[in-house]
């Protein structure tokens, strides 16, 4: 499952909002945890025919948890923006350094700007179907990000970074704080280059013909549980029903332990 199959709705959908009156035995229930020591603003936008959740955005401040509802059935998209400041213009283009969504705070629907590093779901409601997640660094890196179920299961773990990708990544790559220098996230080389033999489309567009690169096996010896690549193969995708899971920003010790 690599981002490029996600095909995002528009910003009309329903919006279902957390605590709000549609929340239920059945629906699913996300906790985002933020252990940066850093504020995030996390994004949610779903597939098409999917309903918004939570707005689609919200800030989360350092060692904060906010509980967002889904339907059972709900598929999207997770990621984290850093460096956000939407006090200066209601109208402005770009309000976050990373993930921004046209410049909001709820994005309401709309996708973040890579590149950063993305959860993806797809949610059944029949246990019997058990539901599907990962963590894609496809469009490139901003944050370590772990997901499980809650409470955890080894199984139905998606772990962190062994290392941070910002600290290795290559300088054709970075992409810059424009006030201090510092590397706030990381393109994949699909985004950085537009090449086809990077992007796995075209003549690559298949698993015999699109192989992993020096980028994308930097991405995968720093985050070894995440997508690095489309055809990332074995494909780290983690199948687990469950009706609450855990998403946390900045795991500790780069999520390389299983958390209690």
């Amino acid at each position: 499952m690599s981002s490029s199959s996600f095909l995002l709705s528009h910003p009309e959908q329903i919006k279902l909002q957390a605590g709000g009156g549609l929340v239920n035995a059945q629906m699913v229930t996300f906790h985002l945890n933020n252990k940066c020591p850093f504020p995030v603003w996390p994004a949610a936008a779903p597939n098409a025919d999917h309903p918004v959740i939570a707005d689609g955005g919200f800030l989360l401040l350092p060692n904060q948890t906010r509980r967002v509802h889904a339907p059972p059935t709900w598929n999207g998209r997770f990621w984290g923006r850093t460096g956000c400041n939407f006090s200066t213009s209601s109208s402005q283009s770009v309000a976050c350094q990373t993930g921004d969504c046209q410049g909001l705070l709820s994005c309401n629907g709309s996708i973040g700007k890579p590149p950063a590093t993305l959860v993806e779901v797809s949610l059944q409601e029949d246990k019997s179907k058990p539901s599907f997640y990962d963590v894609s660094l496809v469009d490139g890196y901003n944050l370590p990000i772990s997901i499980s179920t809650k409470p955890a299961d080894r199984k139905c773990w998606i772990g962190g970074c062994a290392k941070s990708i910002n600290s290795l990544c290559p300088q054709e790559l970075q992409v810059l704080d424009r006030s201090t220098g510092a590397v706030v996230a990381c393109k994949s080389a699909c985004l950085a280059f537009d090449l086809d033999v990077f992007c796995c489309r075209n003549a690559y567009g298949k698993p015999e013909t699109c192989m992993s690169s020096m980028y994308s096996t930097m991405f995968k010896d720093a985050c070894p549980s995440y997508f690095s690549y489309a055809f990332d193969s074995p494909p780290p995708l983690v199948s687990c029903f469950s009706r609450e899971y855990a998403i946390t920003f900045c795991p500790s010790r780069w999520g390389t332990h299983l958390p209690m």
